[in-house]
């Protein structure tokens, strides 16, 4: 039950993310390169006291594993924002979360969880209900903003695999903050004729990463310790669902047929799944 509840908040700080981001970036409020330094950098900012007033261990700062999540958050985060502003919404989610599933239910194969076969229509039933949520406005994308939100999914995948190893949840996600700090930096430095911000698009950013990223993460990095890779890749296909759903509450966005069918499809797809996950023995925990 706890991690259900574990879960479930994330996917929403998920969903809210996304919604953060479509109002700076898609609002032209703020660059794509000064949002992923402020989100980076405020996650740091709130994380780093925060974990040392719980007593959570303090991550070594010669820590090569740290070091490669930080590397995967900062290229997830970077990749993100600017294939976000080159890709509609429907197909930049399309992208982003088959490259997850791609990622995740591939290395979970390798090491040799072997999901039930109500996985695999699990998952199938999600897919097809998120490519009918979004298949009005799919169309042949950019080749260089599919290849970013590509690159995206690959490295939110390897960050949630390095996760699912985590000992202690806020002390690794904070590691993973402080050390994605000094790559948003440098990229900001090299783009600094570029930059465009506004202060909604600063307060956007700080939300973003202090709140929905920074701690959405390290309840992510927790529940993920109880799931299996091909459950945690699954699941997420919640998220546009929610973020859809949180469109139509905080951005008066309408409720149509076609978000009433795919998110059932959605809604039921990774309930089958999950269920078999939890329940099948063949399910092994990627280590």
């Amino acid at each position: 039950m706890l991690i259900a509840i574990l879960t479930i908040l994330t996917l929403v700080a998920f969903a809210a993310n996304s919604l953060l981001c479509r109002m700076a970036l898609g609002g032209e409020l703020i660059d794509p390169v000064s949002f992923t330094t402020i989100r980076l950098l405020s996650g740091a900012l709130v994380l780093l006291p925060l974990s040392r007033a719980v007593g959570a261990p303090t991550p070594s700062p010669r820590s090569a594993s740290s070091w490669a999540s930080g590397l995967a958050l900062f290229t997830y985060a970077l990749a993100f924002s600017l294939a976000y502003v080159s890709l509609d919404t429907g197909m930049g989610a399309l992208l982003l979360f088959g490259a997850v599933q791609v990622t995740m239910i591939g290395a979970a194969l390798r090491a040799g969880e072997r999901p039930h076969a109500a996985e695999w229509l699990g998952l199938a039933a999600a897919m097809a209900g998120l490519v009918y949520l979004i298949s009005p406005g799919i169309s042949a994308p950019p080749p260089g903003g599919a290849l970013l939100m590509t690159v995206a999914g690959i490295a939110w995948g390897v960050y949630s695999l390095r996760g699912r190893r985590a000992g202690a949840p806020m002390a690794a996600t904070s590691g993973n903050f402080a050390r994605s700090v000094p790559f948003a930096i440098s990229a900001s430095l090299v783009t600094l004729s570029l930059v465009r911000l506004q202060p909604a698009g600063a307060v956007l950013a700080l939300v973003s990463g202090a709140v929905t990223s920074g701690l959405g993460y390290v309840i992510w990095y927790r529940a993920l310790r109880g799931l299996t890779a091909t459950t945690a890749a699954i699941v997420q296909l919640l998220v546009p669902v929610l973020a859809a759903l949180g469109g139509v509450v905080f951005l008066t966005e309408r409720i149509t047929h076609r978000l009433v069918i795919a998110s059932v499809l959605i809604l039921g797809g990774v309930a089958v799944a999950a269920r078999a996950g939890a329940g099948s023995p063949r399910s092994g925990r990627l280590r």
